[in-house]
C-alpha cells in the first residue's frame, strides 16, 4: 500500500533521516518505534506532505505523492493523528467529528464511530475542551477516521494517557485493524505497540537499524536490552 523509498529529508539544512525505506501492507499493523529525536515524527509528517524528502519517493497506491501538499494527500486516503490533541476544545464533540468527514452524507461513519467510542455518543454535546485526556483522545482518533481513511497514522497515541486508557487505545487500534483499516503506528511503548501489529521497524538516528515481523523485533536481544529494560 505505502512505499518509502530511500528518503532524505532535512530541517533547514539538518538532515535527519537518511535514505529510509520501509513499506506498509495492505490490513496490517505497521510500528515505528524509537526514542526521542530518532525521526519518527519527521517521518510521518513527510508521509503526509508537511515536510518534502530532498531526495527518494514515496508511493501510495502506485502513486509517487512525495511532491503532493497535504490536503491532496488526505484526499487520497491518508490521515495523521498527531502527537497530542488534534481537536477544537470550544466545540462540542459531534462538531469535531463531523469536521473530520469529507462525505457530505456522514451519518454512517459517524453511528460508526459510536460504535468505536460509546463515550463520544453519551458525550456528543458537550465541549470536547472539557473531556478528559483518554477522552481526547478518542475524539482525536475518531474525528481522522471520519473520512474513511484506507491508511491511519497514529503518532504517540499512547503519550501521557494513564495505564488503563492506554490498553484501551491499543485494543481499539487493533479492531481498527480487524474492520480493514490499515494503520501506521508511531509509539515509543515498545511492548505495547509490537503486540498489536503485524511489522515492526526500529529507528535511530534517522535510519531504520532493525525490521520484520512484529514477534521477531519483540524478542530481538538488541530491542529488548535497549527498549525493554531485559
Amino acid at each position: 500500500m505505502l512505499n518509502v523509498n530511500n528518503i532524505n529529508v532535512l530541517y533547514d539544512k539538518i538532515q535527519v533521516l537518511w535514505n529510509l525505506s520501509f513499506k506498509i501492507n495492505s490490513g496490517e499493523i505497521s510500528t515505528i518505534l524509537g526514542s526521542n529525536g530518532a525521526g519518527k515524527t519527521t517521518t510521518v509528517k513527510t508521509i503526509v506532505g508537511l515536510l518534502h524528502p530532498v531526495s527518494g519517493e514515496i508511493r501510495f497506491l502506485g502513486e509517487r505523492i512525495n511532491k503532493l501538499p497535504p490536503y491532496k494527500i488526505v484526499r487520497r486516503g491518508i490521515t495523521l493523528v498527531p502527537e497530542g490533541m488534534s481537536i477544537f476544545p470550544k466545540m462540542s464533540v459531534k462538531e469535531n467529528l463531523i469536521l473530520g468527514a469529507y462525505a457530505k452524507d456522514y451519518r454512517k461513519t459517524l453511528d460508526w464511530i459510536y460504535q468505536i467510542f460509546p463515550k463520544l455518543r453519551e458525550r456528543e454535546k458537550q465541549q470536547a475542551g472539557t473531556l478528559s485526556g483518554g477522552e481526547q483522545k478518542m475524539l482525536s482518533i475518531g474525528k481522522a477516521l471520519m473520512s474513511n481513511p484506507k491508511l491511519l497514522i497514529l503518532d504517540e497515541p499512547s503519550l501521557g494517557l494513564a495505564p488503563k486508557m492506554v490498553l484501551k487505545i491499543f485494543d481499539t487500534i487493533k479492531n481498527l485493524r480487524d474492520d480493514g483499516v490499515t494503520i501506521l503506528l508511531v509509539e515509543q511503548n515498545v511492548h505495547h505497540a509490537l503486540e498489536i501489529s503485524d511489522r515492526g521497524y526500529v529507528i535511530e538516528k534517522g535510519r531504520i537499524i532493525l525490521e520484520g515481523r512484529s514477534e521477531e523485533i519483540l524478542n530481538d536481544k538488541y530491542v529488548r536490552k535497549s527498549y525493554l529494560g531485559m
